[in-house]
Protein backbone atom coordinates (compact mmCIF):
# COMPACT_ATOMS: atom_id res chain seq x y z
CA UNK A 1 0.00 0.00 0.00
CA UNK A 2 1.04 3.48 -0.83
CA UNK A 3 2.37 5.43 2.60
CA UNK A 4 1.25 8.56 2.39
CA UNK A 5 3.91 11.42 3.67
CA UNK A 6 3.77 14.48 6.22
CA UNK A 7 2.91 17.38 3.67
CA UNK A 8 5.06 20.01 3.20
CA UNK A 9 2.96 22.80 4.83
CA UNK A 10 2.99 21.12 7.75
CA UNK A 11 6.43 21.02 8.13
CA UNK A 12 6.50 24.23 7.34
CA UNK A 13 3.99 25.52 9.65
CA UNK A 14 6.26 23.84 12.58
CA UNK A 15 9.53 25.64 11.67
CA UNK A 16 7.90 28.48 11.59
CA UNK A 17 6.25 28.12 14.68
CA UNK A 18 9.60 27.00 16.49
CA UNK A 19 11.39 29.88 15.33
CA UNK A 20 8.53 32.40 16.56
CA UNK A 21 8.95 29.78 19.67
CA UNK A 22 12.55 30.17 19.79
CA UNK A 23 14.30 28.90 16.91
CA UNK A 24 15.82 25.98 15.25
CA UNK A 25 17.05 24.84 18.78
CA UNK A 26 14.29 24.21 20.10
CA UNK A 27 12.32 22.51 17.23
CA UNK A 28 15.36 20.34 16.80
CA UNK A 29 15.03 19.49 21.19
CA UNK A 30 10.62 18.53 20.72
CA UNK A 31 10.17 15.08 20.67
CA UNK A 32 7.70 15.05 16.81
CA UNK A 33 5.05 13.13 16.67
CA UNK A 34 3.42 11.68 13.25
CA UNK A 35 0.11 11.44 13.39
CA UNK A 36 -2.30 9.52 10.64
CA UNK A 37 -5.23 11.39 10.05
CA UNK A 38 -7.61 12.17 6.91
CA UNK A 39 -8.26 13.50 3.75
CA UNK A 40 -6.60 17.04 3.13
CA UNK A 41 -9.44 19.63 4.24
CA UNK A 42 -10.75 17.62 6.62
CA UNK A 43 -11.22 18.99 10.05
CA UNK A 44 -8.68 17.21 11.85
CA UNK A 45 -5.71 18.20 9.65
CA UNK A 46 -6.86 22.36 10.51
CA UNK A 47 -7.56 21.38 13.97
CA UNK A 48 -3.98 19.24 14.66
CA UNK A 49 -1.93 21.44 12.48
CA UNK A 50 -2.88 24.64 14.67
CA UNK A 51 -2.50 22.27 17.52
CA UNK A 52 1.08 21.57 16.32
CA UNK A 53 1.84 25.15 16.17
CA UNK A 54 0.76 25.72 19.41
CA UNK A 55 2.61 22.83 21.03
CA UNK A 56 5.83 24.54 19.63
CA UNK A 57 5.18 28.07 20.94
CA UNK A 58 4.73 27.03 23.82
CA UNK A 59 7.63 24.97 24.56
CA UNK A 60 5.55 21.85 24.72
CA UNK A 61 7.94 18.46 25.02
CA UNK A 62 5.80 16.88 21.88
CA UNK A 63 4.91 18.06 18.76
CA UNK A 64 2.34 16.37 16.48
CA UNK A 65 3.10 16.35 12.73
CA UNK A 66 0.08 15.68 11.13
CA UNK A 67 -0.09 13.51 7.92
CA UNK A 68 -2.91 13.81 5.56
CA UNK A 69 -4.16 9.83 4.52
CA UNK A 70 -7.70 8.59 2.02
CA UNK A 71 -9.14 8.43 5.87
CA UNK A 72 -9.32 6.50 9.16
CA UNK A 73 -10.45 3.06 7.50
CA UNK A 74 -7.17 3.46 6.09
CA UNK A 75 -5.18 4.31 9.16
CA UNK A 76 -6.30 1.40 10.73
CA UNK A 77 -5.09 -0.86 8.29
CA UNK A 78 -1.83 0.84 7.05
CA UNK A 79 -0.76 0.75 11.06
CA UNK A 80 -1.77 -2.79 11.06
CA UNK A 81 0.38 -3.74 7.87
CA UNK A 82 3.16 -1.43 8.74
CA UNK A 83 5.10 -2.61 12.54
CA UNK A 84 7.63 -0.18 11.67
CA UNK A 85 4.89 2.92 12.75
CA UNK A 86 3.86 1.20 15.75
CA UNK A 87 6.71 2.56 18.30
CA UNK A 88 6.64 6.03 16.46
CA UNK A 89 3.41 6.85 14.80
CA UNK A 90 0.09 7.86 16.43
CA UNK A 91 -4.06 7.30 14.61
CA UNK A 92 -7.08 9.23 14.53
CA UNK A 93 -9.55 5.97 15.07
CA UNK A 94 -13.28 5.39 15.74
CA UNK A 95 -14.75 2.72 18.85
CA UNK A 96 -16.19 1.46 16.00
CA UNK A 97 -13.74 1.29 13.38
CA UNK A 98 -11.54 -0.56 15.62
CA UNK A 99 -14.29 -3.06 16.47
CA UNK A 100 -15.37 -3.56 12.53
CA UNK A 101 -11.62 -3.92 11.36
CA UNK A 102 -11.67 -8.05 13.47
CA UNK A 103 -14.25 -8.73 10.53
CA UNK A 104 -11.58 -7.22 7.59
CA UNK A 105 -12.36 -9.89 4.75
CA UNK A 106 -15.81 -10.99 5.90
CA UNK A 107 -17.84 -10.41 2.96
CA UNK A 108 -19.98 -7.37 4.39
CA UNK A 109 -16.09 -5.74 4.96
CA UNK A 110 -13.85 -6.75 2.29
CA UNK A 111 -14.37 -4.34 -0.21
CA UNK A 112 -12.94 -1.54 2.54
CA UNK A 113 -11.21 -3.81 4.97
CA UNK A 114 -9.59 -6.97 2.34
CA UNK A 115 -7.84 -8.43 5.81
CA UNK A 116 -8.53 -8.24 9.47
CA UNK A 117 -6.65 -6.11 11.93
CA UNK A 118 -6.98 -7.96 15.28
CA UNK A 119 -5.29 -5.42 17.15
CA UNK A 120 -6.02 -4.58 20.60
CA UNK A 121 -5.02 -0.88 20.10
CA UNK A 122 -4.12 1.47 23.13
CA UNK A 123 -6.43 4.44 22.95
CA UNK A 124 -5.08 8.28 24.01
CA UNK A 125 -7.75 10.86 24.19
CA UNK A 126 -10.94 11.39 22.51
CA UNK A 127 -11.58 14.24 20.47
CA UNK A 128 -15.01 14.30 19.14
CA UNK A 129 -17.87 12.35 18.58
CA UNK A 130 -19.00 11.67 14.79
CA UNK A 131 -22.50 11.20 13.61
CA UNK A 132 -22.41 11.38 9.77
CA UNK A 133 -22.50 8.28 7.79
CA UNK A 134 -25.56 7.11 10.05
CA UNK A 135 -27.77 9.82 8.59
CA UNK A 136 -28.15 11.72 5.03
CA UNK A 137 -29.05 14.83 3.71
CA UNK A 138 -31.44 15.49 0.60
CA UNK A 139 -32.99 18.86 -1.02
CA UNK A 140 -35.97 16.25 -2.15
CA UNK A 141 -38.10 16.50 0.83
CA UNK A 142 -40.45 13.67 -0.26
CA UNK A 143 -38.11 11.21 0.65
CA UNK A 144 -38.81 10.23 4.00
CA UNK A 145 -36.55 7.13 4.97
CA UNK A 146 -32.70 5.76 3.91
CA UNK A 147 -35.37 3.16 2.13
CA UNK A 148 -37.04 5.60 -0.13
CA UNK A 149 -33.50 5.52 -1.86
CA UNK A 150 -33.58 2.21 -3.76
CA UNK A 151 -32.89 3.55 -7.54
CA UNK A 152 -32.20 6.85 -6.52
CA UNK A 153 -28.36 8.46 -6.60
CA UNK A 154 -26.54 8.51 -3.49
CA UNK A 155 -22.97 10.20 -2.78
CA UNK A 156 -21.12 8.61 -0.26
CA UNK A 157 -17.10 9.45 1.24
CA UNK A 158 -14.12 7.50 -0.34
CA UNK A 159 -13.93 3.66 0.82
CA UNK A 160 -10.84 4.78 2.98
CA UNK A 161 -13.47 7.10 5.08
CA UNK A 162 -15.19 5.44 8.18
CA UNK A 163 -18.25 7.50 8.68
CA UNK A 164 -18.58 8.99 5.63
CA UNK A 165 -17.80 6.24 2.64
CA UNK A 166 -17.90 2.59 4.77
CA UNK A 167 -20.47 2.86 7.56
CA UNK A 168 -22.91 5.00 5.16
CA UNK A 169 -22.70 1.96 2.70
CA UNK A 170 -22.89 -0.47 6.10
CA UNK A 171 -26.19 1.04 7.20
CA UNK A 172 -27.64 1.73 4.05
CA UNK A 173 -26.73 -2.08 2.98
CA UNK A 174 -27.73 -3.80 5.98
CA UNK A 175 -29.96 -1.15 7.86
CA UNK A 176 -32.31 -0.49 4.93
CA UNK A 177 -31.27 -3.03 1.73
CA UNK A 178 -29.83 -0.28 -0.33
CA UNK A 179 -26.85 -1.42 -2.47
CA UNK A 180 -25.15 -0.35 -5.26
CA UNK A 181 -27.38 -3.33 -7.10
CA UNK A 182 -30.15 -1.41 -7.00
CA UNK A 183 -29.02 1.95 -6.63
CA UNK A 184 -26.68 4.57 -8.08
CA UNK A 185 -24.04 5.11 -4.84
CA UNK A 186 -21.16 6.88 -5.74
CA UNK A 187 -17.54 7.35 -3.52
CA UNK A 188 -16.06 10.52 -3.38
CA UNK A 189 -13.93 13.14 -1.51
CA UNK A 190 -16.53 14.94 1.26
CA UNK A 191 -15.95 18.15 -0.74
CA UNK A 192 -17.08 16.79 -4.52
CA UNK A 193 -19.82 15.28 -3.10
CA UNK A 194 -21.26 18.54 -1.18
CA UNK A 195 -20.81 20.20 -4.71
CA UNK A 196 -23.03 17.25 -6.33
CA UNK A 197 -26.13 17.81 -3.88
CA UNK A 198 -25.85 21.36 -4.35
CA UNK A 199 -25.81 21.16 -8.41
CA UNK A 200 -28.75 18.70 -8.44
CA UNK A 201 -26.97 15.98 -9.31
CA UNK A 202 -27.31 13.47 -6.33
CA UNK A 203 -30.71 12.91 -4.48
CA UNK A 204 -28.68 12.25 -0.91
CA UNK A 205 -25.48 12.97 0.74
CA UNK A 206 -23.42 12.40 3.49
CA UNK A 207 -23.42 15.33 5.67
CA UNK A 208 -21.43 16.02 9.05
CA UNK A 209 -22.15 16.63 12.73
CA UNK A 210 -20.15 16.09 15.91
CA UNK A 211 -21.09 16.13 19.56
CA UNK A 212 -19.49 15.11 22.99
CA UNK A 213 -20.47 12.92 25.56
CA UNK A 214 -23.28 15.29 27.31
CA UNK A 215 -24.48 15.72 23.71
CA UNK A 216 -25.23 19.63 24.45
CA UNK A 217 -22.83 21.20 22.22
CA UNK A 218 -22.81 20.26 18.44
CA UNK A 219 -19.92 21.22 15.71
CA UNK A 220 -22.05 21.77 12.19
CA UNK A 221 -18.71 21.33 9.97
CA UNK A 222 -18.08 23.36 6.51
CA UNK A 223 -20.16 20.99 4.61
CA UNK A 224 -23.57 21.70 6.06
CA UNK A 225 -23.22 25.26 5.69
CA UNK A 226 -22.29 25.18 2.01
CA UNK A 227 -25.89 23.42 1.92
CA UNK A 228 -27.73 26.02 3.87
CA UNK A 229 -26.32 28.70 1.92
CA UNK A 230 -27.76 27.55 -1.05
CA UNK A 231 -31.65 28.55 0.18
CA UNK A 232 -32.79 25.61 -0.06
CA UNK A 233 -35.09 23.64 2.51
CA UNK A 234 -32.67 20.54 3.90
CA UNK A 235 -34.17 17.31 4.78
CA UNK A 236 -32.83 14.70 6.86
CA UNK A 237 -32.90 10.85 6.33
CA UNK A 238 -31.85 9.18 9.95
CA UNK A 239 -31.99 5.93 11.14
CA UNK A 240 -34.14 4.10 14.30
CA UNK A 241 -33.45 2.41 17.35
CA UNK A 242 -34.27 -1.12 15.83
CA UNK A 243 -31.74 -0.17 12.71
CA UNK A 244 -28.79 0.67 15.09
CA UNK A 245 -29.32 -2.28 17.52
CA UNK A 246 -28.78 -4.93 14.61
CA UNK A 247 -26.26 -3.34 13.30
CA UNK A 248 -24.59 -3.63 16.34
CA UNK A 249 -25.46 -6.88 17.04
CA UNK A 250 -24.51 -7.73 13.08
CA UNK A 251 -21.17 -6.00 13.59
CA UNK A 252 -19.62 -6.69 17.74
CA UNK A 253 -20.37 -2.35 17.32
CA UNK A 254 -21.33 0.09 19.78
CA UNK A 255 -22.77 2.69 17.76
CA UNK A 256 -24.73 4.96 19.78
CA UNK A 257 -28.40 6.01 18.90
CA UNK A 258 -29.35 9.74 20.24
CA UNK A 259 -32.44 11.52 19.03
CA UNK A 260 -31.03 14.47 17.90
CA UNK A 261 -33.10 17.54 19.24
CA UNK A 262 -34.64 19.04 16.80
CA UNK A 263 -33.00 22.23 14.92
CA UNK A 264 -30.00 21.09 15.96
CA UNK A 265 -28.94 20.98 12.23
CA UNK A 266 -30.44 23.64 9.64
CA UNK A 267 -34.11 23.21 8.98
CA UNK A 268 -34.13 20.31 11.14
CA UNK A 269 -37.72 20.65 11.93
CA UNK A 270 -38.20 17.70 14.48
CA UNK A 271 -36.25 15.04 16.21
CA UNK A 272 -33.64 12.74 14.09
CA UNK A 273 -32.17 9.51 14.64
CA UNK A 274 -28.59 9.13 14.44
CA UNK A 275 -26.05 6.98 15.45
CA UNK A 276 -23.01 8.04 16.88
CA UNK A 277 -19.37 6.22 17.21
CA UNK A 278 -16.58 8.07 19.34
CA UNK A 279 -13.37 9.51 17.70
CA UNK A 280 -9.90 8.90 19.00
CA UNK A 281 -6.18 9.47 18.98
CA UNK A 282 -4.91 5.98 19.38
CA UNK A 283 -1.30 3.79 19.34
CA UNK A 284 0.22 0.50 19.53
CA UNK A 285 0.86 -0.92 22.84
CA UNK A 286 4.61 -0.86 22.11
CA UNK A 287 4.09 2.93 21.53
CA UNK A 288 6.67 4.41 24.16
CA UNK A 289 4.82 5.33 27.68
CA UNK A 290 6.48 8.73 28.43
CA UNK A 291 5.83 10.05 24.85
CA UNK A 292 2.01 9.12 25.10
CA UNK A 293 2.37 10.86 28.97
CA UNK A 294 4.01 13.79 27.68
CA UNK A 295 1.38 14.10 24.52
CA UNK A 296 -1.72 13.87 26.65
CA UNK A 297 -0.79 16.36 29.43
CA UNK A 298 -0.19 18.82 26.58
CA UNK A 299 -3.02 18.20 24.64
CA UNK A 300 -4.79 18.93 28.22
CA UNK A 301 -3.13 21.70 28.82
CA UNK A 302 -3.79 23.46 25.35
CA UNK A 303 -7.47 22.15 25.30
CA UNK A 304 -8.81 25.32 27.02
CA UNK A 305 -7.05 27.05 24.35
CA UNK A 306 -7.86 25.23 21.37
CA UNK A 307 -11.27 25.59 21.90
CA UNK A 308 -11.30 29.36 20.87
CA UNK A 309 -8.85 28.35 17.87
CA UNK A 310 -10.56 26.09 15.99
CA UNK A 311 -14.12 24.62 15.58
CA UNK A 312 -13.39 20.93 16.11
CA UNK A 313 -12.29 21.70 19.46
CA UNK A 314 -15.08 23.84 20.46
CA UNK A 315 -16.26 20.81 21.96
CA UNK A 316 -13.53 20.09 24.04
CA UNK A 317 -13.29 19.01 27.91
CA UNK A 318 -11.73 16.48 29.98
CA UNK A 319 -15.24 14.61 29.63
CA UNK A 320 -14.72 14.07 25.83
CA UNK A 321 -10.84 13.74 26.40
CA UNK A 322 -11.54 10.45 28.79
CA UNK A 323 -15.14 9.55 28.08
CA UNK A 324 -15.08 5.44 26.78
CA UNK A 325 -10.96 4.88 28.22
CA UNK A 326 -10.70 2.33 30.72
CA UNK A 327 -7.28 0.70 31.96
CA UNK A 328 -8.27 -2.22 29.34
CA UNK A 329 -8.09 0.13 26.52
CA UNK A 330 -6.16 2.83 27.16
CA UNK A 331 -2.21 3.53 27.01
CA UNK A 332 -0.82 3.42 30.34
CA UNK A 333 1.24 6.33 29.47
CA UNK A 334 -1.84 8.26 28.99
CA UNK A 335 -3.55 6.27 32.35
CA UNK A 336 -0.53 7.93 34.37
CA UNK A 337 -1.64 11.61 32.54
CA UNK A 338 -5.15 10.70 33.57
CA UNK A 339 -4.42 10.02 37.14
CA UNK A 340 -2.22 12.81 37.89
CA UNK A 341 -4.62 15.17 36.10
CA UNK A 342 -7.34 13.94 38.45
CA UNK A 343 -9.32 12.93 35.76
Amino acid sequence: MKTFGVRNLALAAAVAAATLAGGAHKAEATDAISVLLCPFGCGPIAGDTILMNQMVKEGADVMLLPQETPGYMYNVREMGQNESKWRHSIFATEDTLIQIAYSGGTPEVEEFLPEPVQIPWKLLYGEAWWGQGKFLVTFDCTLESMADLEGKRISLGLRGQSDWGVFSRLFLEHGYGITPDNSDIRHMTPGQLTQQLIDGATDAAVTPIGAEPSMTNFIIPGPVRQLEATGKKMCYLGVTDDVVNRMNEKFGTTWLYVDLPANTLPHQDEPLGVAFNKGFKAAHESFDEERAYNLVMTVAALGPKMKELHGLWSIWSPDLMTCGLSDENTHPGAIRAYKELGW
